[in-house]
């Protein structure tokens, strides 16, 4: 795991050695141990390294026998000793026993083809000297960042924005359009950045540019995919005791695996995340199997005990034996750390639930690990989220639209949220529900409802912003549609609803402001079995109901769990990772920073929100007895949080680099 950076020379001006330790000291955090450096015009690029594999020799860059090849690589190709394997047998010759060696030798057997054979999580910058091409990779669901820009007469890249930003003339501008996404989808859509000429290489797909050339070819290499819903249907009518049986055994067997690999190939101890939910807790339980010892548990608890889940994870330590250590998160705590959040995440938030996640990869880093595995990916690709059920029961609901107790059925959603009655909905509630109830052939129906009460929160833009915005909303749709596939329709709802939850937010948001950003944070990289793609591609292919099963999610992820967790933990029904909000920003670690941010005039200064409405909605959530609902909440993070990205990213950039500089950092030339 590592940062890279690098820029390619489209004018025929040389890229100097003082841009290159830029922007790896604003990587350090990726990579503290040492940076490599390589220049040979019109290419320059600089590894920050963290050594997982091959500790002594994976120093980057990565050449080729020859060196016509050089590689940097952000990440961990698992299947590499198979490949090294077929390479060598194939007359290729290794220089070091790097993972991601495999990748040079692969483009130079089979080209950008080669890409498809690879089982992992990178993002690898691939200089071809002899063809004098540029090849950005980002492996297929998108776990690790790789960001580019045209600007200045040179394509720079980097595996995060802020490295970018210290490239001569690169601009620190924007994006209103970004921000109207982060408003409503909860993240930026693929491909987008909150600033204007800033790009990310999506998820499954590949840039390509020779010298001489002005735009880079992106193409994708692999796709989400489901079948049709005639199929599904199929293959749900005919389901046996047999059958499930079946995909039980092929579920487990992948997962074993994938596990494994993510435990055993690496040369640094593997600990876990144990949230004390099933998906952490079942790759927990499969790495103890393998692991060498007691394994290492990280888990958060908080001192709200609506957002608590101790005992779940003590209860699942105790039955598997690992060594537990716990980080307790108070609203101080989320409160103090939040600005160093939002540098880490690049983007706006709407919620506050990354920031327990950076303290956690503290506790981590504190105990000496590099490494964990996660549960994350197991909702999606197995059917766990409330939208799922929600969506399902919509449906339903649909075909009867004026039903009294249809809709009854959502109250058995929610139950974990304090103070919802689970008897059942009030009048209030039904109506929200009943909105666009019957539009079942929306291609997006089963988050259209989330979407627009996410986008409430734009009400507190300012008439300004509002009219630069004026139409976007339109085009926005028509963006979004263009990282569908036309085949959604086809598909059975419940795929419908994974393939958008997919696509909009598992790398977009998850496994970025969730994920990568804040383990990186403190030099910590996550491992995410539930997401080999063997593992995703035979969970996108099993019928609907051994996902959803009624009401019980992720239901064929149980069946295979019986032998390894105790039944309570099996019986769990699933619960979202949340974090105080409210109480956070009156919190004293807060009050200064949140004050200042919230003056009116600093508000009027950033032209994005509205004083008065702003002032408003603060004076709402300081009157402890007013309910604060889900959207006003939301809006509170996202005002508080895009004051703290401007202000980090456009007013004292500069000041974060030269600490960043002031950072003792060995360097390494190689081949300059």
């Amino acid at each position: 795991m590592c940062g890279i950076a690098g820029v390619l020379s489209l004018d025929g001006e040389e890229t100097t050695v003082e841009t290159l330790i830029k922007m790896a000291a604003l990587l350090h955090h990726r990579g503290p141990e040492v940076v490599g450096i390589y220049r040979q015009h019109p290419m320059a690029i600089a590894h920050a390294r963290l050594s997982i594999i091959d500790l002594a020799g994976g120093l980057q860059p990565l050449f080729n026998e020859d060196k016509s090849i050089a590689l940097i690589c952000n990440g961990e190709i698992f299947n590499h000793v198979e490949l090294r394997e077929w390479l060598v047998a194939r007359g290729h010759t290794f220089r070091t026993g790097s993972d991601c060696e495999a990748i040079i030798h692969l483009y130079e057997e089979r080209g950008l083809d080669g890409i498809t054979e690879m089982n992992g999580q990178w993002a690898f910058a691939l200089w071809d000297n002899r063809a004098r091409r540029l090849v950005l990779s980002r492996s297929r669901m998108g776990v690790r960042p790789l960001f580019y820009t045209l600007a200045g007469g040179k394509l720079s890249f980097a595996s995060e924005i802020k490295a970018l930003l210290a490239c001569p003339k690169v601009e620190r501008k924007p994006s209103k359009e970004t921000l109207n996404q982060v408003f409503t989808y909860w993240s930026p859509l693929p491909g987008r950045t909150m600033f204007e000429g800033i790009t990310e290489v999506p998820p499954g797909h590949t840039l390509s540019i020779y010298e001489g050339e002005t735009n880079p070819v992106v193409q994708p290499y692999w796709d989400v995919t489901f079948p049709e819903a005639s199929e599904s249907y199929a293959a749900n009518k005919s389901l046996t005791e047999t059958d499930q049986t079946k995909f039980a055994a092929g579920l487990r067997e992948l997962l074993e695996d994938a596990v494994k690999l993510r435990l055993l190939r690496a040369d640094v101890p593997v600990g876990t995340y144990l949230s004390g939910g099933l998906d952490s807790s079942i790759i927990t339980a499969l790495a103890q199997r393998y692991a060498t010892g007691a394994l290492e548990t990280f888990s958060v608890s908080f001192t709200d005990n609506q957002f608590d889940e101790r005992h779940y994870q003590e209860l699942v330590s105790k039955h598997l034996g690992t060594a537990h250590h716990v980080v307790e998160c108070t609203q101080g705590d989320i409160g103090k750390a939040l600005p160093e959040v939002i540098w880490h995440t690049e983007v706006p938030l709407t919620r506050t639930a990354p920031v327990p996640l950076f303290l956690l990869s503290g506790l981590v880093n504190q105990h000496r690990m590099k490494v964990v595995l996660t549960g994350e990916g197991a909702d999606e690709i197995l059917g766990g989220y409330d939208t799922f059920k929600e969506a399902m029961i919509r449906r339903f609901w649909a075909r009867q639209p004026e039903s009294k107790y249809r809709p009854q059925l959502l109250s058995r959603v929610h139950g974990y949220v304090k103070g919802l009655n689970t008897a059942g909905l009030n009048a209030m509630q039904v109506g929200f529900y009943k909105r666009g109830l019957t539009n079942t052939d929306d291609p997006y129906y089963s988050h259209r409802l989330r979407w627009d009460n996410t986008s409430k929160v734009k009400n507190l833009f300012s008439a300004d912003f509002q009219a630069a915005l004026k139409g976007y909303d339109a085009a926005m749709e028509q963006e979004l549609s263009h990282w569908i596939t036309p085949n959604l329709s086809r598909y059975h709802p419940l795929s419908q609803a994974q393939y958008i939850e997919i696509k909009t937010f598992l790398s977009t948001y998850l496994l970025s402001s969730q994920g990568d950003r804040m383990g990186m944070a403190h030099s910590v990289e996550g491992r995410f079995p539930f997401l080999d793609s063997r593992v995703v591609e035979y969970c996108n292919a099993l019928p609907p109901s051994l996902k959803l099963h009624g009401l019980t999610e992720k239901y064929l992820l149980r069946k295979i769990a019986h032998d390894l967790l105790p039944e309570e933990i099996l019986q769990r029904t699933k619960q979202p990772f949340r974090a105080p909000i409210r109480a956070v920003f009156s919190s004293p670690e807060a009050t200064d920073y949140v004050q200042e941010l919230l003056d009116p005039r600093q508000l009027t200064a950033t032209g994005v929100f509205d004083p008065a409405a702003v002032a408003r909605l603060w004076n709402k959530s300081q009157r402890e007895l007013m309910p604060l609902g889900e959207v006003d909440q939301m809006a509170l993070v996202g005002v508080i949080s895009y004051q703290l990205w401007q202000r980090q990213f456009c007013e004292t950039f500069d000041t974060h680099l030269q600490q960043a500089l002031a950072r003792p950092m060995e360097v390494v030339y190689l081949h300059d």
